[in-house]
């Protein structure tokens, strides 16, 4: 069984929906990670979930990366620990200098809110191994600040690194090179701004997002403990 832990911010609304999949859906052991703590509680792979982290009021993920928790997701990450940020969490985990490039406003400075069909760019990583490369999944964003934006150079590495894991297949947002979701160079660390928890019941209109889920519990399964 995998250790799941939920990293709680202050202005986290994703959390209970994360912790329901996780938990109830999936049948993993979950725990919540208050954001003032230092401890993750043995967990194997840590999600920061969507939301406002502390309001969003300087910049969405600046004041997030701060919190206390965020020194243990550091050291999870460096030690080769998986580590999933979910839109806010994104944004948090750029802010924290975890992942590349940055989050502008959506191209039309509304707020969007809907499905969309995001493409699996490899098959090949702990977020994606239970997918297939060219696979579309259809799974819902909820973002005013999704539009991500890295320069020439840092997206020519990205490309060239194999770090660039989903692009929408219509673009919602004005994203660079239609990016929905980046990995780190060492591929344990992933941004997705898209919100798996959201399609993760046939209910909801897709259950897409499981495929995220189950691909991080069968790659805990196999990491060297």
């Amino acid at each position: 069984m995998t250790r799941f832990g939920v990293v709680v911010f202050p202005g986290s609304n994703c959390d209970h929906d994360t912790y329901h999949v996780l938990k109830h859906v999936l049948e993993q052991q979950t725990e919540f990670l208050w954001h003032n703590e230092r401890d993750l509680k043995d967990s194997d792979v840590v999600v920061l979930p969507g939301g406002f982290a502390y309001g969003d009021y300087l910049r969405t993920g600046a004041i997030a990366k701060f919190a206390p928790i965020m020194q243990a997701v550091r050291r999870h990450a460096a030690e080769g620990g998986l580590v999933l940020g979910i839109c806010n969490g994104f944004q948090v985990l750029q802010e924290a200098g975890l992942l590349p490039g940055a989050m502008l406003r959506n191209k039309g400075l509304k707020f969007v809110c809907k499905f969309v069909d995001i493409r699996v760019e490899s098959s090949r990583t702990p977020f994606t191994n239970q997918c297939q490369r060219g696979q579309v999944l259809s799974i819902p964003i909820a973002h005013n600040e999704g539009n991500f934006y890295a320069d020439p150079r840092t997206l020519g590495e990205l490309q060239d690194q194999g770090q660039i894991i989903f692009r929408y297949c219509d673009n919602p947002n004005g994203a660079v090179d239609d990016i929905a979701g980046v990995c780190n160079r060492e591929g344990n660390v992933l941004g997705l701004m898209p919100h798996p928890e959201r399609a993760s019941d046939a209910a909801l209109g897709s259950a897409d997002g499981l495929l995220i889920f189950r691909s991080l519990i069968f790659a805990a399964a196999v990491l060297p403990a």
